[in-house]
């Protein structure tokens, strides 16, 4: 007969589903890769099913873990809700918070500490990543809410915060002999909002360029634009007092809508209350 299920065994193997590895498990759980695996094992014998394929690269699920993991989410869900409701220290829980880097530099030491503050049993754990591949990770829920980019600008109802992209350089204006006829730029992926404004922006405006660097990391991209290599784009709140915002002859850049999107299915009450502090601290950051 099934005995009772261990909450900590629940939480070992979500945090495994979600990673697709048992050594970044064993950080975000205080454990060792070893105490992991055994946990994982002990929790497949209780059940009497494979839970987990493990190769070289990591784990993914079997058919009986990914109808478990529903199960498991549900059950540590159920036991928040039940834990803040009648805890007087008020909300607990363990919230994967995603948005794109420029949004953390910018915005996020004050949010993350004033509802640190207010809610010091919620555990947040953050990943830094480009709008399209926040999108990608909230289906599966390896990520509870993000904080994401729209060019959309009339979806009013949704759009917590806007922000001017801008062009950004080593020095205070861009003159014609710095580059030649040319502008080097130094751009995120393809698939990042800011590359596509670019381009998009000097085509309109009949401007030549070429990307000459690609990265990924904000910080890359400022250290190129320190270099004076090259010109970048970020979010205005994102650029360092050494820099310098560039207007003509570069063209005008549009603003991007900030908006809170989350994972598929029910949110738990953390999530919620996270949500809820950024609606009302961003706009007035």
């Amino acid at each position: 007969m099934l005995g009772p299920l261990d909450l900590r065994l629940l939480i070992t193997f979500v945090n495994a589903a979600h990673s697709g590895s048992l050594s970044a498990t064993a950080v975000q759980v205080g454990r060792t890769q070893s105490a992991v695996t055994m946990q994982m094992q002990r929790l497949e014998e209780m059940l009497g099913h494979s839970l987990l394929h493990r190769s070289g690269s990591g784990v993914r699920l079997t058919g009986s873990g990914e109808r478990f993991l529903a199960y498991a989410e549900r059950i540590l869900k159920m036991h928040d809700e039940a834990v803040s409701a009648f805890s007087e220290k008020g909300l607990h829980g363990s919230i994967v918070f995603g948005s794109p880097e420029d949004y953390l530099l910018s915005f996020f030491p004050i949010l993350l500490k004033s509802f640190g503050t207010r809610y010091p049993d919620v555990e947040i754990k953050v990943v830094s990543a480009p709008t399209a591949e926040l999108r990608a990770l909230l289906p599966s829920r390896k990520v509870d809410l993000a904080l994401v980019s729209t060019p959309n600008l009339a979806d009013v109802d949704n759009i917590v915060r806007t922000e001017p992209l801008v062009w950004v350089g080593s020095k205070p204006t861009l003159e014609a002999h710095d580059f030649g006829d040319t502008v080097p730029l130094a751009l995120p992926a393809s698939n990042a909002m800011d590359h596509r404004a670019a381009c998009e922006a000097m085509a309109r405006a009949g401007l030549r360029y070429k990307i000459s660097y690609a990265s990924n990391s904000l910080a890359g991209l400022i250290g190129l634009a320190r270099s004076g290599l090259a010109i970048c784009v970020m979010t205005q709140e994102a650029v360092p007092p050494d820099l310098h915002i560039l207007n003509a002859p570069l063209p005008h850049l549009p603003h991007l809508g900030m908006l809170i999107a989350f994972a598929d299915g029910d949110a738990s009450p953390a999530t919620i209350a996270f949500a809820d502090h950024i609606r009302a601290v961003l706009p007035t950051l």
